[in-house]
């Protein structure tokens, strides 16, 4: 069966039925890292679910931890009999077994955000699986949703649906300081939450609302043309005719080399990835 052949997720509030196979694979990653006392979250799905009540099945469980923890946690789970690599040095690291794998996640893949020591510090207490955690917290799930957009993947549904359930008590200004720079996707999320919940925008203060607003029409009056595009942020293949033709700058490039914290590349098995 091809990848377009295959049944898009559908959000429920019934629990996936999980295989056998995957849900010890996700409790024994989440032992094998308390065990050798690697601080993570648990974000993706069970935290969407934690935060929302909705469940749709996931092909993995994403583990959310500061790049500086990856290589102890690769150590760790290689010794418990995973296979692990670094798919992407900017964000992405997998723990394999058999066909079912985790994500260990240290930020998004344009290197616009990362994950450091306050994600955890505000990570809450929950159970995954049977097994004792530390699931993300709201605003930072909520942010970090906010960057995928590409076309292939767009989580504009599951941010819509944060803020309808978190919306009254979740920390903006947290929000507002993960996002810094980013701040327009923000507002990008509230209007499409406006669009689909128009009776409930009052679950957003109204001085958020008049904020963006205001810093919105300030910034759209007074353009400065030098500022760069950034598209290729968004999605680097669907504005990659603005980089490679037209002469924008190419600013997913330029963040992820100058990312502070690059993973080590590895090949598939954890070995030296070829070069």
């Amino acid at each position: 069966m091809s990848a377009e052949d295959l049944p898009l997720p559908v959000t429920s509030s019934t629990e996936p039925a999980w295989a056998f196979e995957a849900r010890t694979c996700y409790r024994d990653v989440m032992q094998a890292m308390q065990q050798g006392g690697i601080p993570c979250a648990v974000g993706g799905a069970f935290a969407f679910h934690h935060h929302t009540g909705i469940w749709r099945t996931t092909k993995d469980l994403d583990l959310i931890l500061p790049a500086a923890s990856v290589p102890q946690a690769l150590a760790r789970l290689a010794s418990a009999g995973f296979k692990t690599h670094v798919k992407d040095p900017v964000w992405l690291a997998k723990a394999m077994r058999g066909d079912s794998f985790v994500d260990l996640i240290t930020g998004v893949g344009n290197a616009s955000l990362q994950v450091d020591a306050g994600w955890m510090e505000r990570a809450i207490p929950d159970e995954i699986l049977g097994i004792p955690c530390r699931i993300l917290a709201a605003e930072e799930l909520l942010t970090s949703k906010m960057f995928v957009a590409r076309r292939e993947r767009f989580d504009g549904a599951d941010v819509v649906h944060l803020i309808r359930a978190c919306g009254k008590r979740l920390d903006w200004d947290r929000v507002l300081q993960l996002l810094d720079t980013h701040w327009e996707l923000l507002l990008w999320s509230l209007t499409l939450f406006a669009y689909v919940y128009p009776g409930r925008t009052d679950l957003v203060p109204q001085e958020l609302w008049a904020g963006l607003t205001s810093r919105f029409l300030n910034c759209v009056s007074h353009p400065h043309p030098e500022t760069p595009s950034r598209g290729s942020l968004v999605d680097p293949l669907m504005f990659a005719i603005d980089v490679n033709e037209w002469g924008e700058r190419d600013l997913y490039r330029e963040y992820c080399e100058a990312h502070p914290c690059l993973l080590k590349p590895t090949g598939p098995l954890g070995g030296e990835s070829p070069e």
